[in-house]
């Protein structure tokens, strides 16, 4: 599987952003998109999650309530839209892809990952 991240970019707190991740290869409804972030000088953390089949999502505390993750399964591709954005929001976002029952925030259980795309948010 490989995936292809998008739409990072510079905004002010308060915008949004939508981060994409397409997926090409092998795939499989029983996959999961799982989004992670990593902020500089700090460890990676998990942000949201998608089931491919079912499309239940799941979210890191940092995310609920801003963030809504949503696939398009036709297109191979899960949607991270970010609401509200803080400064401590910045950090590089990546997509990785599983197949997984219960270790959706976990890393290790994500062997495909995509090349990151940067997000900032400015104060």
């Amino acid at each position: 599987v490989q995936l292809q991240a998008s739409g990072g970019g510079l905004v002010q707190a308060g915008a949004s952003l939508r981060l994409s991740c397409a997926a090409s290869g092998r795939t499989s409804g029983r996959y999961v998109t799982g989004w992670f972030r990593q902020a500089p000088g700090k460890e990676r953390e998990f942000v949201a999650a998608i089931r491919w089949g079912s499309g239940s999502p799941y979210f890191g505390d940092s995310a609920k309530g801003r963030f809504t993750i949503s696939r398009e399964n036709g297109k191979n591709t899960v949607y991270l839209q970010m609401d509200s954005l803080k400064p401590e929001d910045t950090a590089v976002y990546y997509c990785a892809v599983g197949d997984t029952n219960w270790g959706i925030a976990r890393q290790s259980e994500y062997p495909y990952w995509g090349q990151g795309t940067l997000v900032t948010v400015s104060s």
